[in-house]
């Protein structure tokens, strides 16, 4: 066969594998084919979800397993042989791979990502594995022979065949990488959801089984998170040299410590339990959450890490801490690795979100009439009080049953067993909405006690509930209230809803609480969450921060003073529990007052008022999605379609002809939906009998839509049948049929013919038959396509 003629695949098989196993690659070990290494974003449609494309390199070659160096990118001989290098390079820079190579069977491009260069070589010329990692080692200044043996510390080899992902890999191999070359201060920046304590374990099993790093010691701040770490992603480790410091009890024959920040501190320097050990006992800290106390110089927690100067310091937080008084960066330095929760959506390990934003009748502003008293008999002071008032400075009973009555709606048209958190402003406002949820759930309260609780620092029947919220197998608790507590560090699986009453001033603390929702469970039925928002918080998703790198500001002298944070003082610590050393600021005293009243003679007023007989009704409701970019859509759905789709086809006859030369119909609907054409979203919003060819030519080019019945009865009316037998017209017709129901989709499954109504014609094999040949049948069926769509 002619060189030009074969495949792809067969390019691969005789001309590129061999190439590459004659360099000295081990084709077992080193050389990996047609990797996705990433498992397509989920597309969101109104209830429904696709998944996008996968990203797919042809060949991905290993020094040393989860230690890539090298994408090949293969095309057909017909293509030229550097086709493809740019695809390929963006693959690289996102796997961090330093060499790049395309071939389509007569030689290789080579494109040396740190040198910028790229020259054609012979397929004998391939470079064998040794020369290759030299060569990157040279570029990264680490061919010192101490160095290099830490760089090739090997990774755990996990039997049940569970390994690092990508980004994993990047985040593992780069600490590893700046340890080597003596970094003693290390930040990995990763979202919520992407399995930063699995990443830990890697590094750390790196570090110990090579003995450059012998006694560990893993702080966090639950306890639950200790405990989890230890049994689940820590457990090939032994539990013989792990230990769990509690009770502020020290035992200094294991290797491996577990440690809470609270455990090892004290309010009496005398009980400061961390100082039993001498300050060189740890030659490796990891901090989890980092961006929590120790993100601050006057925390009693920093004074752990200060206390174990000499150790290796390793800081893990998907939200570090950048505020004019408080920086993680200033203290671990420039994150070495950040996987960012866009990133995560886009790769598809991360699932996505919708907004549904709801504003009340009060939102801007509610003032008492004169001399209004609240329930408990306190006279309200007289000024306008908005959102940023609201449970904090006066709690409105109306708005508190609006609220839960919405939450209510909303599970009920979606299903009532999704987990939920619910965050509200403080403990009293948690306890006032569990309150509201019961009496709007009460069919199911009074069922299942436990349906409804409230989760806070003082609330020990609720903290008790957490280990159950948690559990992916456990139903009850379903609904979660509370404050601070569940912001961060809980792994709450399964949340398919997060309710936003509480005003956020703090991007880290925002960033947290979008975190609870973002783990994916695709096998349990978890693919999307939603965020239902009432107090315009999500307005934060337009900030250039929410996704963006980490910008250190605090950069203070020697002797500067540290106060405390503009983000904590805004309403408490992101992370502290109530009631456990998180700065709650008072109401400002500054009410404004009536007329004529010395604001020096007006009384003290109370922390909270309390009033109900407020009228109080849902003004305004919108649910937002993500776009293809990974942003939120802030225009209406058929401005941003019309938009959309014009970009890839300005005119209707552009949009017709790609639609008629497509096989596949659901393929090219795929592909819109790739591009961020949400079809299914669309249809809730247009017509749910609509087919998507008929919504995108009526919301992009404003043509009048046909229904799917329409379509279908028009070809009914034609004499399209008569040139077919009596069979393959009975089958023709259940194919309409099958449109008129389902939409084209089924039309292009080879399956069709094996479900109802057509499996009761007969066998597939008969009905192929009553066209004459599977091409025949294919044919017809592409036909009847055509006469669907036909427009003219």
């Amino acid at each position: 066969m002619n060189k030009k003629q074969l495949s792809e695949r067969d390019i691969c098989t005789q001309f590129i594998t061999p190439a590459v196993v004659g360099a000295g690659w081990d084709l077992r070990k080193q050389v990996r084919e047609e990797v996705s290494f990433t498992d397509g974003r989920i597309i969101v449609q109104g209830k429904l979800y696709a998944r996008g494309k996968q990203k797919r390199a042809d060949y991905i070659l290993y020094y040393k397993p989860n230690i890539p160096l090298v994408i090949i990118e293969a095309k057909a001989n017909h293509r030229p042989v550097g086709d493809g290098m740019q695809q390929a390079v963006k693959y690289a820079k996102v796997l961090q791979v330093p060499f790049v190579f395309t071939s389509n069977g007569d030689s290789f491009v080579f494109k040396d990502m740190a040198a910028g260069t790229e020259r054609e070589i012979k397929l004998d010329e391939f470079p064998s594995p040794t020369e290759l990692w030299s060569k990157y080692l040279a570029h990264k200044g680490l061919e010192d022979d101490s160095v290099r043996e830490v760089v090739e510390l090997p990774y755990y080899t996990d039997t049940s065949g569970m390994s690092p992902r990508y980004y994993q890999q990047n985040a593992v191999n780069r600490t590893i990488e700046a340890i080597s070359t003596g970094q003693e201060r290390i930040l990995l920046v990763m979202a919520t959801g992407t399995g930063k304590t699995y990443t830990a374990f890697n590094i750390i099993w790196r570090l110990w089984k090579g003995g450059l790093k012998k006694r560990i010691l893993f702080l966090a701040d639950r306890n639950v998170l200790l405990n989890q770490t230890k049994t689940g992603d820590f457990s090939p480790f032994g539990s013989d040299i792990m230990h769990i410091i509690k009770h502020r009890k020290i035992d200094k024959s294991y290797q491996i410590y577990f440690a809470l920040y609270q455990g090892l501190t004290s309010n009496d320097e005398d009980k400061n339990a961390y100082k039993e050990f001498s300050r060189d006992f740890f030659d490796l800290v990891v901090i989890d959450e980092c961006h929590r106390g120790s993100a601050s110089e006057a925390s009693a927690w920093r004074e752990v890490l200060d206390y174990f100067c000499s150790a290796t310091q390793i800081g893990l937080t998907a939200t570090p801490k950048e505020t004019k008084d408080v920086s993680n960066i200033h203290y671990f330095g420039p994150p070495v690795y950040t996987y960012s929760l866009k990133q995560g959506i886009e790769d598809g390990f991360l699932a996505p979100y919708k907004v549904v934003r709801v504003t009340t009748t009060i939102d801007d502003g509610w003032r008492p009439t004169q001399g209004l008293i609240d329930k408990y008999g306190q006279a309200i002071v007289d000024r306008i009080y908005n959102l940023k008032d609201y449970d904090r400075n006066l709690a409105i009973d109306e708005r508190t049953q609006l609220v839960a009555g919405r939450i209510t709606e909303y599970l009920k048209d979606t299903n009532r067993y999704d987990k939920t958190i619910v965050f509200c402003v403080d403990i009293d406002h948690a306890n006032r909405m569990r309150m509201a949820l019961i009496n709007a759930n009460a069919d199911l309260a009074a069922e299942h006690p436990n349906y409804i609780v409230k989760i806070t620092g003082d609330d020990e029947v609720g903290k008790q509930e957490l280990d159950n919220f948690m559990d992916v197998e456990e139903t009850f608790p379903v609904i979660a209230t509370t404050s601070k507590m569940l912001t961060t560090g809980v792994d709450t699986k399964m949340v398919k809803l997060i309710v936003l009453d509480t005003n956020i001033g703090s991007m880290t603390e925002f960033k947290q609480i979008i975190g609870r929702g973002s783990r994916l469970r695709e096998t349990e039925g978890k693919v999307y969450f939603t965020i239902m928002d009432f107090r315009k918080a999500t307005n934060l998703f337009a900030d250039p921060d929410f996704d963006g790198d980490p910008v250190q500001i605090y950069e203070p002298g020697p002797n500067d003073p540290i106060v405390p944070p503009d983000d904590v003082a805004e309403g408490g610590d992101a992370g502290a529990e109530e009631g456990q050393g998180a700065m709650i600021q008072l109401p400002p005293l500054g009410y404004g007052q009536p007329p004529n009243v010395d604001i020096l003679e007006e009384p003290a007023a109370p922390r909270k008022f309390y009033v109900n007989g407020v009228r109080v009704t849902i003004a305004h409701e919108r649910v937002q999605y993500l776009s293809g970019d990974g942003k939120l859509i802030t225009e209406s759905l058929k401005d941003y379609t019309r938009q959309r789709v014009k970009d890839n086809f300005p005119t209707s006859s552009d949009f017709i002809r790609h639609w008629n030369d497509s096989e596949k119909k659901a393929d090219l609907i795929a592909d819109l939906a790739d591009r961020g054409v949400l079809i299914e979203a669309l249809r809730e919003d247009v017509g749910r009998d609509l087919d998507p060819f008929d919504l995108i030519c009526h919301v992009a080019y404003d043509q009048p839509p046909l229904t799917r019945k329409e379509r279908a009865g028009k070809v009914r009316k034609s004499n399209y049948f008569a040139k077919y037998s009596a069979l393959a017209q009975e089958v023709i017709h259940k194919l309409l049929d099958k449109y008129e129901d389902e939409g084209v989709g089924p039309l292009e499954q080879g399956a069709v013919l094996k479900v109802k109504p057509l499996n009761d014609l007969g066998s597939p094999v008969q009905l192929v038959r009553a066209f004459g040949k599977k091409k025949d049948f294919v044919a017809a069926v592409r036909e009847l396509e055509g006469e669907i769509y036909r427009t003219a």
